[in-house]
């Protein structure tokens, strides 16, 4: 997993470093430039601006969307300040005016603020869709008032802040601020789903906070000032198109909110975890229904309590599509024994225990999958006292993804009915793993389970227990 993610965010890195590169090394070059230049250039971007601010809204809109709302709002509010930055810009429509400078310091610091509104969970429902509208209405008329005030009287919009003045600074630490909040959890989300345009979506925040310390550290005459209108430009594209695909894909955008959990890796495998993975669980659901419906309730309930234990988005992924395939080797596995209706012979049990391996050499030989994934399909049934299968490993030979797996797998088989036995109670099944933690199961991993299901079935968890 790791030789493959190398290379990818080392490539990353390297496009977002363009910004910050450009910027040290030619951003105090003097240059002398026509206003009407900065006058076309900024219409691009704001038209840019536009229109992705015009999707996202009417398709969040239709769609009930608040998230998909609430980035077209922010960028509304960009294209309506760049709007009137470039029209503001002096000897072309317009004189001398403050305008000018307080619309290209504001656009990306109040731009960022709206877009950091995404971490308020309430504004994320359909029912914000409506109250954000009216809020990009509100902020647009406002942006509207002041461009006329400062037409029809130049000198009332202060020319502020002054590039690398106090303000500036104050307003670029709460801006890069910001940026960073969404950055992270863009990155995070990248980490889990492994998308390019959750990546692409980290490349356009870095490229408009390289845009934000542009505007607000230098002058009009350094290059750097104008190429941090370039920066806003390719940004905002970035940024934009990755979350309108979401919405051509028909799914909420997450990257720039970072709620993704695990959880809902599993839930919608196809679309996180890669056509293979949902290829696979299609073929064991034609196979044998219980197995595939089992599967899924482990990787779920393994990925709670890895997040419990605060694993990595890395090692969630894993977690997740290792706990969807752990049983993937019961493919191999003849109908007569997979679906007999009573106890297991002796013999037929030998053939079930070699799932582990015949599932190893499946995923082998269809290639594509991580070493993660791949030791958790291995080692699912392994125990610490070194009475699993099919190694016989033994305390820390296990890791602890593999120890998680095993609680999870063991706790829905148990809570699982079968034709020869009924489904155990909660407090059966948790009596049995709390009477095996710290020999067979990993003690840290069966408490982690209790704890994901105390909060997730509250009242009827003290009852059954």
């Amino acid at each position: 997993m790791r030789s493959r993610l190398l290379p990818i965010l080392v490539l990353a890195a390297a496009g977002a470093f363009v910004p910050v590169a450009l910027l040290h090394f030619l951003g105090r070059h003097e240059v002398h430039i026509p206003g009407t230049i900065h006058f076309t250039g900024v219409g691009l971007t704001a038209l840019a601006a536009v229109g992705a601010a015009l999707a996202l809204t009417v398709v969040g809109a239709r769609r009930g969307d608040g998230r998909a709302v609430l980035v077209g709002t922010a960028f509304t509010v960009m294209a309506a300040l760049l709007s009137l930055h470039g029209l503001a810009t002096p000897g072309v429509i317009l004189g001398d005016n403050g305008v000018v400078a307080f619309t290209g310091g504001a656009t990306l610091p109040v731009g960022g603020a709206v877009l950091a509104l995404s971490a308020i969970p309430a504004l994320r429902r359909p029912q914000a869709v409506r109250p954000l509208i009216g809020l990009q209405i509100g902020l647009v008329t406002a942006i509207a008032a002041l461009g006329t005030a400062g037409a029809l009287v130049p000198n009332l919009v202060p020319s502020v802040p002054e590039p690398g003045s106090a303000l500036a600074i104050g307003v670029l630490t709460v801006g890069v601020a910001f940026y960073g909040t969404l950055a992270f959890r863009a990155f995070r989300t990248y980490l889990l789903t492994r998308r390019s345009a959750d990546l692409l979506v980290v490349s356009g925040i870095v490229w408009l906070a390289a845009a934000l310390v542009a505007s607000l550290t230098l002058d009009w005459w350094d290059l750097g000032w104008w190429l941090g209108h370039a920066f806003e430009l390719v940004g905002i594209a970035a940024v934009g198109s990755a979350v309108a695909l979401d919405l051509h894909r028909g799914v909420q955008s997450r990257p720039l909110v970072g709620d993704l959990s695990a959880v809902e890796l599993v839930s919608a495998e196809e679309a996180f975890l890669g056509s293979q993975v949902r290829a696979l669980m299609v073929v064991l659901a034609r196979k044998d229904e219980y197995t595939e419906e089992h599967t899924r309730r482990v990787a779920m309930r393994a990925v709670q309590v890895g997040e419990e234990l605060g694993l990595g988005p890395v090692r969630l992924r894993g977690l997740a599509a290792g706990g969807l395939l752990h049983d993937i080797g019961k493919l191999s596995v003849p109908d007569a024994v997979l679906k007999k209706p009573s106890s297991l012979e002796e013999e037929e049990f030998a053939v079930i225990k070699q799932h582990p391996e015949w599932g190893l050499r499946l995923i082998e030989e269809l290639g594509g999958f991580p070493p993660a994934v791949k030791q958790l399909i291995l080692d699912h049934h392994e125990r610490l006292d070194g009475n699993g299968y099919p190694r016989g490993l033994t305390g820390e030979e296990i890791d602890l993804d593999a120890r998680i797996l095993g609680v999870c797998d063991v706790y829905d088989a148990l809570m699982s009915p079968r034709v020869y036995r009924p489904a155990w109670t909660h407090a059966a099944a948790l009596g049995h793993l709390r009477a095996a933690a710290g020999s067979a199961f990993d003690r840290r991993c069966v408490e982690a389970l209790e704890r994901v299901l105390a909060r997730e079935l509250g009242d009827d968890f003290d009852i059954a227990v």
